[in-house]
């Protein structure tokens, strides 16, 4: 009895230590990377009137883009003893714990200008009308690119953690809606940072005040959030703190609102255009 007891209990220690390894591993490569972005550090260039500001954060993205199993483990087969498929999982399950951080950060910026915040008014609310865009301009590319149900996953919204759980919740992960959310959301994971960190120091070009540039900078996004406001920070440097509580608020709020902007309004215009723009199709190759 005894060692049957052993024989089961052993694969069990083994696969908790082999996880723990898998851990540091993981930790130990991003730790790395992180460092190795801010050594890079921030670099601006101009492009026409404007300039591009690149942040930390980006390098350690394309950095950590290179250095994954798929890329940099096909060209060095050994390093995917370092970083395999195990690690990919650990960067999966690990992104709330991240999250809850940038989060603790996000409120501490936002507390010592609660005054500002609140003179305002309603424009941190109201702003969050201007996600319906995504859906405005994305429904009839995504229908010219060939998608059908998944146009409607897809560009409901910027696709961010509240709208995932959102058409989860009421299509399933599964569903050709499930599958333009978990798309969209993708593409914004990879490359949405280096975008709107781009985005960021050119729309200062636009002439609009750079704290309501700072609120749109609140998309529902981090690391989204995080790029844009540290490049329009660094094209406007006088007004620092203040971008930084305003985007941060933002963020914060759309995601309480945008689940119920999803929900009450974005989802039901993007159901709306869809079966308009599909039927008007339709009728014109009947």
């Amino acid at each position: 009895m005894s060692e049957n007891t052993k024989s089961t209990q052993a694969p069990e220690e083994s696969m908790t230590a082999f996880s723990v390894k898998n851990a540091l591993c993981f930790f130990v490569l991003i730790t790395l990377l992180s460092v190795a972005g801010e050594k890079i550090g921030t670099h601006s260039f101009p492009v026409g009137p404007g300039k591009i500001v690149l942040i930390p954060m980006v390098f350690t993205m394309i950095l950590s883009l290179i250095f994954t199993p798929d890329v940099f483990g096909r060209v060095v087969p050994a390093f995917k003893k370092i970083c395999g498929e195990k690690e990919v999982k650990y960067a999966e399950n690990s992104m709330m714990l991240v999250l809850l951080l940038l989060g603790v950060k996000m409120g501490t910026a936002a507390g010592p200008n609660l005054p500002k915040l609140i003179a305002a008014g309603p424009a941190l609310i109201l702003q969050e009308f201007g996600n319906l865009g995504t859906m405005l301009i994305g429904m009839p590319f995504a229908l010219l690119l060939g998608m059908r149900r998944e146009a409607v996953g897809a560009t409901v919204s910027i696709c961010r953690e509240p709208t995932l759980g959102l058409i989860s919740e009421i299509y399933g992960i599964n569903s050709p809606e499930g599958l333009g959310v978990m798309g969209t959301y993708m593409v914004g994971n990879l490359f949405g940072a280096i975008f709107f960190s781009v985005l960021g120091s050119f729309s200062v070009l636009s002439g609009l005040d750079p704290r309501a540039l700072a609120m749109a900078c609140g998309m529902g996004s981090g690391s989204m959030m995080t790029a844009a406001s540290q490049s329009l920070m660094a094209t406007v440097p006088e007004l620092k703190d203040e971008i930084s509580a305003f985007a941060a608020t933002s963020n914060i709020m759309t995601n309480v609102t945008g689940l119920y902007m999803d929900f009450l309004i974005a989802l039901p215009c993007a159901n709306f255009l869809y079966k308009l723009f599909v039927g008007r199709r339709e009728k014109k190759n009947g």
